[in-house]
């Protein structure tokens, strides 16, 4: 089993934090500040709930005067290395949340959030500041959005996520979100890869709550730039994998492809958790048509509901009378996202949105395995959007 997140934040690590605050401020207290957090209730405490102790932590045992204390903290972040830790560094931008909200502040904690998102995305920390004054963030957010740092253009973008995970809920975003498109215009063809994908996510986000305004900006924004041709397409997947017609138009998909499937089969009927479910397929065209391929898993969860997952496989074009024919695998491991439960699951194709053939498989436990995923979107993931 892979390490947990969460216990990457150990005595070593908050150690060595400990010993570069102390070179910034000598007064510091490390000995102490490293007991006050592994007190007797560390063992029990989630990553999320680690991270506001130890910005608690920080808060009992740095200055009182906040302009003093936000001061060593950027010095110490400034001397970390660019590849450091972000998930043990989140407690420095997690303790200007906390902090940092004051009127008289809102300079100094500005600029400390800009500086640190490059070791330890503060794109939690930015939202109570939306939650505190909209209007004047979401101008912050614009400046941020032309910023020469990726980290701070990508904050402007994820910061003001309606549906970030794990961050705080933006209700006002959810309902109104031309707020959040006006940031995402400015970033519509960023050249950075990690930028892209946040984007594309925030737009997701939107097409949840409010499909129309998103394929809106999606008739606006087409065609204008191949990067931006490629956050739409990724910002839209949610309404592709539904189906939603006008989605599937835009991206040159037929609502009803004229494709057949044949000799759907499960080679795996009964999965033992830690091993592949296999299922192959024929896949075949009538005319000349464009597929999105996807097929997804309905799994069996901890008190008997199920809970699907869209896993895409390609899209291409087949011409009329092609025949493919796919033999795929899906790794029924427990992972730091996913823990699997036994009973009864059940694998799904889908072509343009639409479900096709379906079976239904059973899997169990082995070796009386017991795993527990601990999970936070702290990687730094630059991969490309597709």
């Amino acid at each position: 089993m892979a390490e947990l997140m969460k216990a990457r934040i150990n005595a070593d690590s908050l150690g060595e934090l400990a010993r570069r605050i102390k070179k910034n401020h000598s007064a510091f207290e490390s000995e102490a500040f490293v007991s006050e957090i592994l007190d007797m209730d560390w063992d029990t405490l989630e990553l999320k709930a680690r991270i506001r102790k130890m910005a608690l932590a920080l808060g009992k045992y740095l200055p009182a005067d906040y302009s003093q204390a936000v001061t060593i903290l950027r010095q110490t972040a400034a001397n970390y290395p660019a590849d450091s830790d972000g998930l043990m560094l989140m407690c420095l931008p997690d303790y200007v949340e906390v902090f940092g909200q004051a009127e008289a502040d809102w300079e100094q904690s500005m600029a400390a959030l800009e500086q640190i998102t490059s070791l330890a995305s503060a794109e939690f920390a930015v939202r109570a500041f939306i939650l505190r004054d909209e209007k004047r963030m979401m101008a912050q957010m614009a400046v941020w959005a032309e910023h020469k740092s990726e980290h701070v253009r990508r904050l402007a973008s994820e910061g003001c996520r309606p549906q970030l995970p794990w961050g705080q809920a933006l209700a006002s975003f959810k309902q109104n979100p031309l707020p959040v498109l006006r940031i995402l215009e400015l970033l519509k063809a960023d050249p950075s890869p990690y930028v892209q994908k946040s984007v594309a996510n925030n737009l997701n986000d939107i097409s949840k709550t409010h499909p129309e305004l998103v394929l809106e900006t999606a008739r606006r924004w087409q065609g204008q730039n191949a990067i931006t041709d490629a956050i739409l397409k990724h910002g839209c997947r949610t309404l592709l994998k539904k189906g939603n017609p006008e989605a599937l138009a835009l991206f040159g998909l037929a609502e009803n492809a004229s494709v057949k499937t044949a000799e759907f089969t499960v080679t795996t009927p009964v999965v033992r958790i830690g091993e592949d479910l296999v299922f192959s397929f024929v896949l075949s065209a009538e005319t000349d048509v464009r597929v999105r391929l996807e097929y997804a898993v309905d799994y069996m969860k901890a008190k008997g509901k199920r809970s699907r997952k869209n896993y895409k496989i390609s899209e291409l074009t087949l011409k009329a009378g092609e025949k493919r024919k796919y033999v795929k695998k899906q790794h029924f491991a427990d992972t730091s996202v996913r823990k699997h439960y036994p009973g009864r699951h059940s694998v799904t194709l889908i072509i343009n949105g639409c479900p096709q053939e379906s079976a239904i498989l059973r899997s169990q436990r082995q070796n009386n395995q017991n795993v527990f995923p601990d999970h936070f979107p702290f990687t730094r993931d630059r991969s490309k959007v597709v």
